[in-house]
């Protein structure tokens, strides 16, 4: 288990982390986000003894890190792939990191099997790919089989496969009641990987939930309708309070209706109704929708200036409310 309480890091004037106070727990995947710069990797580093916090503290089992009798036995962490001899064979590497830390060698040869790389165990890992770097780095982390693990954006360089892998892998170790903490700035694998979920903004918290209720809390269900009475419909949602919008094919989008409240519409007033389907938002939706006041580096969107759509010389918007891909209805 890793326990943070107030933990805070400074340079100068600026607060890299500020505050934070979390608990990351054995037996699920915690997946920790936040936009660049949010302070994700200095966290990982107090976490790991290589930044000393300003104030707070941060434990792991109990105790800080730096403390550990055995730290390959207790915790396992991949935050630089590239952090390698590349003079050195994938195997070299290994036992070296084993030897120095009282490992027994025949552990080198399971981690490489463990991550697919004893094919290319004999060779420097210099000329490894960027995913064969992060296998290494994995099998790095795995040789003293901790009960602690922490990945940060483990799936840099990785094909569909490799992904698939490391997602079954990390969710395989939190199955054997391993700690696993994941940072990862792709939303739509950590939406099939994680738990739970640690989200941080500039340096403060602002989540610690469950994927799903961080989705839930962030995000707004949708219902998409289709219908031969577009028009109608249309008109009696808008009429109701919701906001509708149809596109070119007349297929309804609803927000602030329920599938049930919709269908009981329809029916009241027969309409046929072919489909009627609700539609959560992703992962990757609700962390934009939290996070769009913390972003750092924010970039400006082509044609957002004053010539672009909306803008004083940009073009005019449709003025039929009931013309595809206009919202009618409360705002």
């Amino acid at each position: 288990m890793i326990e943070a309480i107030g933990l805070t890091k400074q340079y100068g004037d600026k607060k890299a982390v500020d505050g934070l106070t979390f608990t990351v727990r054995p037996g699920m995947v915690t997946g920790f986000l936040g936009p660049n710069g949010a302070g994700k990797s200095t966290t990982m580093r107090m976490i790991l003894g290589l930044d000393a916090p300003t104030s707070g503290t941060v434990t792991v089992n109990g105790r800080p890190y730096v403390k550990a009798v055995a730290p390959m036995r207790e915790v396992g962490a991949l935050l630089d792939a590239k952090a390698i001899h590349g003079g050195r064979t994938a195997y070299n590497h290994l036992l070296a990191l084993a030897q120095s830390n009282r490992l027994p060698a025949r552990r080198v040869g399971e981690v490489l099997e463990l991550t697919g790389l004893t094919q290319v165990a004999k060779k420097r890992s210099g000329g490894f790919s960027l995913g064969m770097g992060q296998r290494l780095g994995i099998a790095a982390a795995l040789l003293g089989d901790p009960r602690v693990l922490m990945f940060d954006e483990p799936v840099n360089g990785l094909d569909p496969d490799g992904i698939r892998w490391i997602r079954e892998f990390m969710r395989r170790l939190a199955g054997e009641g391993r700690t696993v903490f994941v940072s990862s700035h792709l939303m739509s694998e950590m939406e099939h990987t994680a738990d739970h979920l640690i989200v941080i903004g500039r340096g403060r918290l602002q989540a610690d939930c469950s994927v799903k209720d961080f989705i839930a809390r962030n995000s707004e269900q949708t219902v998409t309708v289709r219908t031969p009475e577009t028009m109608k419909l249309l008109q009696l949602l808008a009429g109701k309070g919701a906001r509708v919008s149809n596109d070119e094919t007349g297929l309804i989008t609803v927000r602030g209706a329920t599938p049930q409240q919709i269908g009981d519409l329809a029916f009241d007033h027969q309409i046929r109704v072919h489909e009627l389907a609700p539609h959560q938002g992703s992962l990757e939706e609700a962390f934009m929708e939290m996070t769009r006041d913390q972003v750092e580096y924010r970039a400006v969107a082509v044609g957002a200036g004053p010539n672009g759509p909306g803008g004083p010389g940009g073009p005019v918007p449709p003025q039929n409310p009931y013309a595809p891909g206009q919202m009618i209805g409360a705002r």
